[in-house]
């Protein structure tokens, strides 16, 4: 299967420091032939990091996706029953949203967008980056992962010795798990080694 032609939403939280690793991604699902439609959290929309201004980072996704972000709960809605998607991806994924997904609150236009697509019976792709994966929010990723239509990008620890709990999904590996998701897979394997060499 191929993506061409294939309704993608693709969701951004606030893991400002994921974003360069996730850009290129989109540009691939774009280059691939899917059309791609922006969804931001508040986080992502009024933020100033280190990392870049909220303000520039929609500019740059509009840019890249060629349509205007999803920026509010009631605009995130018909993403379920007008606007029905064929995927719906989060990446980079937080901690704090992740906690929120798994318990079912729907307090961001992302959360909203994940919530009608899986109403809708169509897969969610989950790219998490948080420092807590092997801590407090455990529970809450092994939640997520038994859940159906629920599929993930291939994670592991980014630096067990200076953040044994933190754990970030492979970015390079979204196109495929996207591919395997529509069809119903979860591609294999979920678990991968993240960290070399102190790198």
């Amino acid at each position: 299967m191929n993506l061409k032609g294939k309704k993608i939403g693709f969701g951004l939280t606030g893991s400002h420091c994921t974003y360069d690793a996730v850009f290129p991604e989109i540009e691939k699902l774009v280059g691939a032939g899917a059309e791609v439609i922006p969804v931001v959290t508040f986080t992502v929309q009024n933020t100033v990091t280190r990392f870049g201004d909220g303000e520039d980072w929609i500019k740059r996704i509009e840019e890249v996706t060629g349509n205007k972000v999803i920026d509010s709960i009631v605009k995130a809605e018909p993403l379920g029953p007008k606007i029905p998607l064929d995927c719906m991806v989060v990446a980079p994924l937080t901690g704090n949203s992740m906690s929120k997904f798994a318990n079912a609150m729907t307090d961001s236009p992302v959360l909203m967008a994940a919530k009608a697509t899986l109403r809708n019976e169509k897969p969610v792709v989950l790219g998490i980056s948080t420092n807590d994966a092997l801590g407090l929010n455990g529970t809450n990723l092994m939640r997520l992962m038994s859940t159906k239509n629920i599929y993930f990008i291939p994670f592991g620890q980014d630096d067990p010795v200076k953040k044994p709990n933190s754990m970030v999904a492979r970015m390079t590996a979204l196109s495929d798990t996207i591919v395997k998701a529509i069809n119903g897979e979860q591609i294999q394997p979920v678990i991968v080694e993240r960290y070399k060499d102190g790198n």
